[in-house]
């Protein structure tokens, strides 16, 4: 028997799902393979969500997420199907993970060797070697107790934690507290707290507002390794979809949805240029509020636009895709840019939102691994500073940060830029808005505060409307690759054991 709840009840059953991202793609092949009637609509030329792919003379970019972490999630999720992800693309272990350049003219890598990354904390601040490696069993247990009793598990209701296995499961582990109290409980230098704390990145938030529990990331870092799908994240996308479409799932690009009317049993799904798809169930992956507030009638709204305004955003981000001559020896696969000091941009994201002045910012340069990225002789790099969600987005303002962040990579890391670009296309607030139908131009969806967290986080089943669910970055489990595949699951369980 499959390791999730038996779906069989969903035999039969026609679904519309909204949206292509990963949370939908996973949803559909659940579905799929329980037996239910599956077509799938994306508003964009391509599916993949987030995770769409540029493709510009001979360089192809992954447009969005560029890290694999976490690999027995992607396992998981293929054996449900009976398949392996090396059934549809070959892993790298980078080496190094990656690499951080501080501002303060400071360099280091983090290794696939443990030993070797505690050899690196200790010689910042004596003991922290041994520190790490405590840091790192907690990390550990965090991740499988959290992982199997928490995130696989969904608990979207208060009675599902008055529960003696929950109270025995989370003995122990840290559920109050933010992530920079947590880690100056082992850690003095600041340096070393950034290297544990960067990871929240990825989570959409900051060391001040993250809970504690997530420090299970550092077992994914450290601990699990960091890799290279063949074709990047955009293959993984391609075999999702071989994967759908081996299951029956139909789908429908540049299909962007105006509507959804009707209830279970009756739903007519109906998209701008006039068509109409009618089906039992409706699941939304596309962003949360924009599905309540522009494709749903007021009446059957679970939540109102002061609901929504009120949100904790995770972070937005200024994009620049760029094709260079030559190499960028200095840069690793990933590397990122840290100020000594990273508290101020900290808070131009969440506290005085503003375009950060001294960025934070990281640096992908996939040709480093996969010469099929880029021409012969040419790397393909793209840059990523995190902003606030809600920013002023204008062509003047996007001409002037482009130029302060070509500098600033040429200050810190050596690698001047500016004479050697040949392909150049930028992404930020306002893209976010008019492609993936983001609430404030998001990345990610909504940050992972201690109350946007487990069940404060919008239900997977709507309250408004009967048969219509939720997937995806906004839902249980929350933002990421890994939890947007897991989140397809959970919300395939729930439609399973409504239609019982």
């Amino acid at each position: 028997m499959n390791s999730v709840s038996a779906l069989d009840s969903l035999a039969g059953e026609s679904v519309v799902v909204v949206g292509g991202g990963f949370g939908g793609l996973s949803t559909a092949c659940y579905l799929a393979d329980a037996g239910a009637d599956v077509t799938l609509l994306e508003k964009n030329e391509q599916l993949g969500g987030r995770a769409s792919t540029l493709e510009r003379d001979g360089f192809r970019f992954d447009m969005g997420p560029s890290w694999y972490l976490m690999p027995d999630v992607f396992e998981r999720f293929f054996a449900y199907f009976g398949k392996r992800p090396e059934d549809y693309y070959g892993l790298t272990r980078l080496d190094p993970h990656y690499r951080i350049f501080f501002k303060d003219g400071d360099r280091v890598d983090m290794l696939p060797d443990v030993a070797a990354n505690k050899a690196t904390f200790e010689s910042y601040e004596p003991g922290a070697g041994d520190r790490l490696d405590d840091y790192l069993r907690k990390a550990e247990r965090n991740y499988r107790i959290g992982m199997e009793h928490f995130v696989y598990t969904d608990r979207p209701d208060l009675t599902d934690y008055i529960d003696l296995d929950v109270f025995r499961y989370s003995w122990g582990l840290s559920l109050v507290g933010s992530m920079q109290d947590h880690v100056e409980n082992y850690f003095d230098h600041p340096k070393l707290q950034q290297i544990m704390q960067y990871t929240l990145v990825f989570l959409g938030g900051a060391p001040n507002n993250t809970p504690a529990l997530y420090n299970l990331m550092s077992h994914v870092d450290f601990n699990m390794g960091v890799y290279y799908p063949d074709g990047g994240l955009g293959g993984v996308v391609d075999a999702i979809v071989d994967l759908a479409e081996e299951l029956g799932v139909e789908f429908h690009t540049d299909s962007p949805v105006a509507e959804i009317a009707g209830r279970r049993g009756g739903f007519a799904v109906r998209t701008e240029d006039g068509r109409e798809f009618l089906c039992d169930q409706v699941v939304s992956d596309a962003d949360y509020a924009h599905t309540e507030q522009e494709l749903l009638p007021e009446k059957k709204r679970q939540y109102d636009a002061d609901y929504w305004d009120s949100r904790t955003y995770a972070p937005s981000a200024f994009l620049l895709y760029l094709g260079v001559e030559g190499d960028v020896d200095e840069l690793a696969h990933h590397t990122l840019v840290l100020p000594t000091d990273w508290d101020d941009h900290f808070e131009t994201i969440f506290d005085d939102p503003a375009w950060p002045d001294d960025p934070a910012y990281y640096l992908c340069v996939p040709s480093k691994t996969d010469d099929s990225v880029a021409p012969e002789g040419h790397s393909n790099l793209f840059a990523l500073v995190p902003i606030a969600a809600g920013l002023e987005d204008t062509p003047e303002l996007r001409e002037n940060y482009r130029d302060l962040v070509l500098a600033d990579i040429a200050d810190n890391t050596g690698v001047d830029l500016r004479d050697r670009i040949v392909v150049e296309e930028s992404f930020c607030v306002n893209d976010f808005k008019s492609r993936y139908n983001s609430t404030q131009g998001t990345a990610l969806g909504l940050a992972h505060t201690l109350f946007q967290t487990a069940l404060l986080r919008p239900p997977h089943g709507s309250d408004a409307v009967d048969g219509l669910y939720f997937t995806g970055s906004f839902t249980t489990p929350g933002i990421g690759v890994p939890m947007c595949l897991i989140s397809g699951q959970l919300t395939a369980e729930e439609m399973a054991d409504d239609a019982r």
